[in-house]
């Protein structure tokens, strides 16, 4: 039963002064007004409360009541969140759409998890069994694509009395019930918990595996490992959405959780409208079966923006603790900085660098430290990788959520305005960007992919170095002064420019790359370089060498040559071998 525990005395936007407040406590999820707007405790001083309120607070007046929970701010877990739309406090938006239509009414609330739908439960314990934090229960097939493991929670440990039999159920039904010390517990379909806090694990482990993105440009050149967090820094109009839309739908994930933090609400549109639509393409199945979206755009509360990085990747911890890789798409965090920084100065806090709160790395670093690759509680192995986007105003990435974000990740995507403008997409710069990974997934990749991964991609790394000192010296002077091996730099740098780190999203060949065409076609495009740089000492020139008849199919081969086909990117390399060859013989001869 909710009491009134304090009466507004101050209103400024979001944030909500209560006074007389007793029995409060920080963090706590209360709820303001005769409307019940959704609030949460930020600061206490004597019988003074800061709320932070996640809905529109026009018309709330000093005197009305503030209504205690006994709670923090928490999520529902269980099965149904796959395929769900939810907003920054997980209100389930289509369920408040059939409730108060396409504007949402004030106080409207909506349980986040369905309690007339039935589950199929299959036990996978026993009655009698000693069980634990993350002993496995039974499983639900939430989608075609996941199987919901049903665990006992983090803060239980007992013998099990009592578990229900296969069948249908709701998520508040119940189907076990353990002896614990403090008594006899049950557990149901449903669990909750609180959002700012993350959920336990019987260890972390090192990120040895890559997220294969089927973006060249990541996975080749600066990969992230299952586990890892990377930023993606961009202007406006540089592809920031674009480029997470993609990893979202194609990578290897088990699970994707896309949270819109403040982004405009046409670019929510296209997400909500397109990924209903997608397959899998690894199973063929639609892509929702393994996504869950959360949408606050940029003209719904802020402070529900605040609290919904958090809402996400407790979801995403959720799927983790059932042994799922997820991945993060938060789009994004300079949205929430900005978030952060209004909430904070409505309550008056001392500003840092441009306005944002001194504490603005701390909140960063509890974000990206939920990342990681983790030993369960249930013995599984799960992940969860994050992929933050970043919105520096002007393109400047000097400003604070940049340089913050940056001590807080290991793969840094930057943007180029220059390479947006050209339409190069992903328009990922090569002498700007970085991965701390490289090492970490070279095994990987030598073990199930190429041997000499590793080597080529050194290769590639070093040619396209050589080439931006070069383009200086060619706006200068001209490419015409140049010795021929510098003229084969440049000309191979710019085939692996358009022929691989560029990509046609639109293409259904090009639009998503396997790893081992990736790495075959790095390995024709230095191989080429190779060749031809031991035909120059011989005498050919470089222009002898650009006639050569296969460079046309090297260029088109990304988009020529699908995912199955791999033999022909072989056949593509041999007559390129054999053709360096002949050019070679004629001028030792």
């Amino acid at each position: 039963m909710k009491q009134i525990i304090g009466t507004v005395s101050r209103v400024s936007g979001p944030v909500v002064q209560a006074e007389g407040v007793t029995q409060a406590h920080m963090l706590e999820l209360v709820e303001v007004g005769d409307d019940h707007l959704l609030g949460e405790i930020m600061r206490l001083d004597r019988n003074r409360a800061t709320i932070q309120v996640y809905e529109e607070t026009t018309g709330l007046r000093p005197g009305a009541p503030v209504f205690g929970t006994g709670a923090p701010l928490s999520v529902e877990l269980g099965p149904g969140l796959l395929g769900n739309i939810y907003d920054g406090v997980q209100r389930p938006l289509e369920a408040l759409r059939n409730a108060s239509g396409h504007f949402i009414q004030r106080g409207t609330q909506a349980p986040s998890l369905d309690r007339e739908r039935r589950w199929h439960f299959v036990p996978r314990a026993d009655k009698g069994q000693a069980v634990s934090k993350g002993t496995l229960l039974g499983v639900i097939p939430e989608t075609h694509l996941i199987e919901h493991r049903v665990l006992v929670p983090p803060d239980m440990t007992g013998t099990l009395l009592s578990v229900a039999v296969e069948g249908d159920y709701r998520v508040e039904d119940t189907i076990a019930e353990v002896q614990t010390q403090a008594g006899v517990q049950k557990i149901s379909l449903i669990q909750r918990w609180p959002v700012r806090v993350s959920r336990p694990s019987a260890g972390r482990l090192r990120p040895d595996t890559p997220l294969v993105s089927g973006q060249r440009v990541i996975d080749t050149l600066f990969p992230i490992a299952k586990g890892g967090a990377v930023a993606i820094p961009g202007g406006f109009g540089t592809g920031k959405t674009m480029t997470q839309h993609a990893i979202a739908k194609w990578c290897d994930a088990e699970v994707i959780v896309y949270i819109g933090c403040g982004e405009r609400g046409n670019e929510m549109t296209d997400v909500l409208m397109e990924f209903p639509k997608l397959q899998d393409p690894r199973s063929g199945r639609p892509l929702m079966e393994r996504t869950i979206l959360l949408a606050n755009t940029s003209n719904m509360p802020v402070a529900a923006r605040e609290a919904s990085i958090y809402t996400g990747i407790t979801l995403a911890e959720y799927y983790r603790d059932m042994g799922y890789d997820t991945a993060i798409m938060a789009d994004s965090t300079s949205r929430w900085a900005e978030a952060l920084r209004e909430l904070s100065g409505r309550m008056e806090e001392m500003p840092a660098e441009e306005g944002f709160p001194a504490y603005l790395p701390t909140r960063l670093a509890e974000f990206y430290e939920r990342a990681g690759r983790f030993e369960t509680l249930s013995g599984q192995k799960g992940s969860i990788t994050i992929i933050g986007a970043v919105s520096p105003p002007g393109g400047d990435l000097s400003e604070p959520v940049t340089q913050h974000t940056k001590r807080f990740i290991r793969g840094f995507w930057a943007l180029d305005r220059e390479l947006a403008n050209a339409r190069h997409y992903p328009a990922i710069s090569w002498m700007d960007s970085y991965s701390e990974y490289v090492d970490e997934v070279t095994h990987w990749w030598e073990e199930n992919v190429a041997s000499d991964w590793h080597e080529n991609r050194r290769l590639m790394m070093d040619l396209l170095q050589q080439e931006d000192r070069l383009q200086k010296v060619v706006k200068l002077v001209g490419a015409d002064v140049l010795p021929d091996a510098q003229r084969w730099v440049l000309e191979v740098c710019q085939i692996f420019r358009n022929a691989f780190l560029q990509q046609n999203s639109f293409d259904k060949v090009d639009m998503f790359c396997v790893a081992q065409k990736q790495a075959k076609m790095l390995s024709i495009i230095t191989n080429l370089y190779r060749q031809g740089v031991a035909n120059i000492q011989k005498g050919v020139t470089y222009l002898n060498l650009r006639k050569s008849k296969v460079i046309p199919k090297i260029a088109k081969m990304k988009s020529t040559i699908t995912n199955d086909q791999l033999a022909e990117l072989d056949k593509i390399d041999t007559e390129m071998e054999r053709s360096m060859e002949r050019l070679g013989a004629i001028y030792e001869s």
